[in-house]
């Protein structure tokens, strides 16, 4: 059974606010959209009267920090078979959703709403970072009501607690007290007992394509260590300190294109990798078509290489240099940055965020490295 609230006017003495009716539960709809904190967790709507490929509506759609995808039904007044009915269907439909169709479904919602029309921007304003490379790995389902029938509670709770059906009931309680009108809300399960199924073949992740060229690397430009002037004259990404490290900047292949990022920073350069990995003390770059060794070079950093010993979990801290051709490439004062851009703690990976290639590709007046639709 959820818990029943009651509510209080506390002056002289305890005076129970009266329950009343709601007068409109389709108005539960505009409360959500106005503030989703409504529903007791962080939510980010990215779709309102949403249709179906089976010509259904969904009512809202909303987005997790985990990058999981809330589907939000409301009863009105129909039998609880319908609405429960209906909210299975929507969930069949919710889990195919792929990347790229959830990010027009935000983008329609946007437009003509003054928001943020690049799902990465909104989500960084709303959870304080860049979504997940998978998005819709998993989804849930609430049925908002302003009043609960035995039906569907018997109902949903045999789906959910028999069946690992993700599927809640929320509903809300009206207040009115001279002349003001409050909102309580509860949960038929509470969240823990509340399913979230694990990422399979009905809960899949849908990544955004990587066009098998770009990659991110992130370029730690350290005052003591190795620095982005260098780089930049030269020629080069590196990283090291630590297999954690040195690991991934090792795995970049010849003719990968890099999407260079100084934490904290933002993004200044973009160019193709043309060597293979080598520690500081093997490394060779070429400069004005002769190879130099880097050691021999004038450089502003510092690069730990063979003989300066092991870190204190007996790790090989060696820098690790790949050479770079630069299509284009600026001082560190004229990065670019902007909410919502892919930032990642490993030294390179794979680079998915359309949002980040279009945006840095357009700044810098480069190829975005996309097919044409």
């Amino acid at each position: 059974m959820p818990l029943e609230f009651g509510l209080w006017r506390v002056d002289d003495k305890p005076v129970r606010v009266a329950t009343r009716p709601m007068p409109l539960e389709s108005r539960l709809e505009e409360l959500i959209e106005a503030d989703p904190g409504i529903l007791g967790h962080p939510l980010l709507l990215i779709g309102r009267q949403v249709l179906t490929q089976y010509g259904k509506v969904v009512d809202l759609l909303g987005m997790d920090a985990e990058g999981s995808l809330h589907v939000l039904e409301l009863k009105r007044d129909r039998t609880p078979r319908e609405v429960v009915a209906q909210v299975l269907d929507y969930g069949s439909w919710v889990q195919e959703l792929t990347n790229e169709q959830i990010r027009d479904i935000y983008t329609s919602y946007a437009r003509g709403r003054g928001l943020a029309e690049e799902l990465d921007e909104a989500f960084a304003l709303r959870f304080g970072g860049t979504p997940p490379e998978a998005l819709n790995s998993t989804h849930a389902l609430t049925i908002v009501a302003s009043e609960i029938d035995a039906a569907t509670e018997r109902i949903v709770t045999y789906l959910a607690s028999g069946f690992q059906v993700p599927v809640n009931v929320l509903f809300f309680r009206y207040f009115e007290d001279e002349g003001r009108s409050y909102l309580a809300r509860t949960w038929l399960m509470d969240e823990a007992e509340a399913v979230v199924p694990s990422a399979g073949a009905k809960g899949r992740g849908k990544q955004e394509p990587w066009n098998g060229t770009d990659w991110y690397v992130s370029f730690g430009d350290e005052p003591s260590g190795r620095n982005w002037e260098d780089a930049l004259r030269y020629g080069f990404v590196s990283a090291g300190g630590g297999e954690w490290f040195s690991r991934t900047i090792r795995s970049l292949p010849l003719g990968a294109r890099v999407f260079t990022h100084i934490p904290k920073v933002g993004y200044v350069g973009v160019g193709t990798v043309s060597g293979e990995p080598q520690p500081f003390e093997d490394a060779a770059l070429s400069l004005d078509g002769d190879s130099r060794r880097m050691t021999d070079l004038s450089l502003t950093g510092t690069y730990r290489r063979a003989g300066d010993g092991t870190d204190r979990d007996g790790e090989d801290p060696r820098e690790w240099i790949v050479p770079v051709t630069w299509e284009r490439a600026v001082q560190r004062k004229e990065a670019l940055w902007r909410t919502g851009f892919f930032a990642n703690q490993n030294s390179a990976c794979k680079l998915r965020a359309r949002f980040t290639i279009e945006e840095v590709s357009r700044h810098f007046g480069i190829d975005q490295g996309f097919p044409d639709a």
